[in-house]
């Protein structure tokens, strides 16, 4: 398999980075898009997938957000899950645009919060033919809530309406780390050894990624919510991957959307012996979920 290609793609007025892994082979060739999680870069867990994608003879195009990483936009590190769901929509039409790609055969992949992305995405873009959604953010506000529990949301809330009015009085952002120095310290999702976890992926394969985000970001995390889209997926093939032990994003809130998905073609993977992490930090166990994936962009596009 050739090397992935950088590419940019445009996006609003943006210039998106990315990677472009394209299979041996003659094309035109199927294609996912990926993208990634809460304050991730391109680096961070998705080169594996786009590597068993193409090795599966479909072609994968994994982005940075405007914002993060390779790509530009002001402030940095501004995570807007409408804007972000957007740059997906932009990358699929640059595929359709590239002759080696087939661009009735298009899929989205998405993990964390871009899990969640992708669902919207399969309800609301009709070129996006199957999904693959792995560990999603369901519902921002339940997910931090019980993720938090109420001493520490409350502290959370405190940060970001202290946030919004220096905001209103500076123009200055404020930043809340993606994960807390220590139990009670304020971050955005409440787990002192997912900060380990990325401090790790950074040192190892992700130097660009910062693990920090604007206060705004965190605001309209828990102003999301998949549920409304979920009935509209009835014509969208749909692969959810949980981890078992999933206390991050809750593998009981997917479990219960994945429910609320009409229609047969829809599958619900777990991920044995798991945790959220488990998909950062065991490079095998990732492989695995990704073969699982391609079988199901394989039999779907």
């Amino acid at each position: 398999m050739p090397e992935p290609q950088e590419v940019t793609v445009p996006s609003e007025g943006e210039r998106l980075s990315g990677l472009l892994y394209l299979p041996d082979g003659p094309g035109p060739h199927p294609a996912v898009v990926l993208a990634g999680g809460w304050c991730y870069v391109k680096e961070v867990a998705q080169p594996l997938f786009a590597e068993v994608f193409a090795e599966a003879g479909l072609a994968a195009l994994v982005i940075d957000y405007r914002h993060f990483g390779g790509s530009t936009g002001e402030p940095r590190r501004h995570i807007d899950p409408w804007r972000q769901i957007e740059d997906y929509r932009n990358a699929v039409s640059y595929l359709q645009a590239d002759d080696a790609i087939d661009g009735d055969r298009i899929g989205a992949w998405g993990i964390s919060y871009s899990g969640g992305h992708v669902l919207i995405l399969g309800a609301i873009d009709p070129r996006v033919r199957a999904v693959c959604s792995v560990v999603p953010v369901i519902d921002g506000w339940d997910n931090l809530r019980l993720s938090h529990g109420t001493v520490s949301f409350r502290a959370l809330l405190r940060a970001l309406e202290e946030a919004r009015t220096t905001l209103f009085q500076t123009g200055e952002h404020t930043y809340i780390d993606h994960q807390p120095v220590e139990l009670g310290a304020v971050g955005t999702f409440p787990f002192p050894a997912s900060r380990g976890t990325f401090a790790r992926i950074r040192a190892s394969e992700a130097p660009a990624y910062e693990g920090s985000a604007t206060a705004r970001s965190t605001e309209m995390l828990l102003a999301y919510s998949v549920r409304p889209f979920l009935t509209r997926l009835v014509a969208t093939p749909t692969l959810m991957c949980v981890a078992e032990g999933d206390d991050h994003t809750h593998w009981d809130l997917a479990a219960d959307a994945f429910e609320q998905i009409p229609g047969p073609r829809k599958k619900f993977h777990v991920v044995p012996r798991s945790t959220h992490l488990t998909l950062y930090e065991d490079a095998d166990v990732r492989r695995q979920t990704a073969a699982v994936a391609a079988r199901w962009f394989i039999e779907h596009l």
